[in-house]
């Protein structure tokens, strides 16, 4: 729904410009290569789908309802702004903006788009709920459950460089191109799950799982889902062992955990399907895999909702 209003003024009548988001590829011609955005029926991969040409209606296109975990891009009319939780948006020059939402979001949540002439629309956008399920997780190593205090400071200094490496917001675009999955193989541990790990006899919940795992052999090469630059890479962290993180502009990053080779750096300019490490059980694990988490800023995002099916 857009309620459209000028400023100081109060909501009136609501005004319904929003287009059926009925496309489902839509192509950047004047990119300097050929970018897509996906919509896949029966997942809720959130994008504005439209022709280039819909950026001349002066209207602003978004889903009418995400997933909880999903991006959501849109577009808004030329020389418009847009805001969205307490944060200004970047706008590419094609008028898109993105913005994350996150696993607990019950909606609806709100984009204020102000255009050149003042107005302003309020859109509010529904948001689906989704079941999560409990994983109870046995044989990882007990001080990576319940560390002693020497070890969780490590942890609180190590997850604070990680934190800090999300803050970025280059105008980049990377976040157009359609993702791919790093590593062909099983899903053996999904999004937003609860975590219960098991140690000594006794169940010890954490916090829910902020990614996706895929079960593949030690060594398998990892690559890169879309381009960007890598804004952290260590490959000694205590929880999460081998980790590089990927930036891919206005605050949208892929995070890898649990690599047994880093083979990137800092400052690095990657390529989407660049290999950057390769594949381990380092940190807390229980066997080879791949982590791959996304965010945008410090909103976790399902990668799920962002690639096609497995082959």
């Amino acid at each position: 729904m857009i309620h459209r209003f000028g400023d100081g003024d109060s909501p009136t009548t609501p005004s319904f410009r929003r287009k059926p988001e009925s496309i489902l590829l839509f192509r950047h011609a004047q990119k300097r290569r050929s970018k897509w955005i996906p919509a896949f029926a029966g997942m809720t991969m959130c994008v504005a789908v439209l022709a280039h040409a819909a950026s001349t209606d002066n209207a602003a296109h978004f889903p009418q309802s995400v997933s909880q975990g999903a991006l959501v891009i849109g577009e808004i009319p030329p020389g418009a702004k847009a805001r969205f939780a307490d944060r200004d948006l970047k706008v590419t020059p094609d008028h898109h903006v993105v913005f994350g939402v996150g696993r607990d979001e019950t909606g609806p949540v709100t984009v204020d788009v102000i255009e050149r002439d003042g107005h302003r629309d309020r859109i509010e956008i529904a948001v689906t709920p989704r079941d999560w399920p409990v994983e109870r997780i046995e044989g990882v190593p007990p001080a990576t459950v319940e560390p002693p205090p020497d070890i969780a400071e490590r942890i609180k200094k190590e997850q604070a460089r990680v934190v800090a490496a999300r803050q970025r917001d280059d105008a980049r675009e990377d976040f157009l191109e359609t993702f791919e999955w790093p590593v062909q193989g099983r899903i053996s541990g999904r999004f937003g799950s609860q975590r219960v790990y098991v140690v000594n006899g006794k169940d010890v919940p954490k916090s829910p799982h902020p990614g996706m795992d895929i079960a593949v052999p030690q060594g398998t090469p990892i690559k890169a889902p879309a381009s960007g630059i890598v804004t952290f890479a260590d490959a000694n962290l205590y929880l999460t062992g081998g980790t590089v993180l990927i930036d891919h502009g206005h605050g949208v990053s892929s995070n890898f955990l649990h690599m047994s080779r880093v083979d990137v750096k800092v400052g690095d300019r990657i390529e989407q399907g660049q290999v950057i490490g390769a594949v381990g059980m380092t940190g807390r694990a229980t066997g080879p895999h791949l982590h791959w988490g996304m965010n945008w800023f410090d909103v976790r995002l399902d990668p799920l909702l962002l690639v096609p099916p497995p082959k």
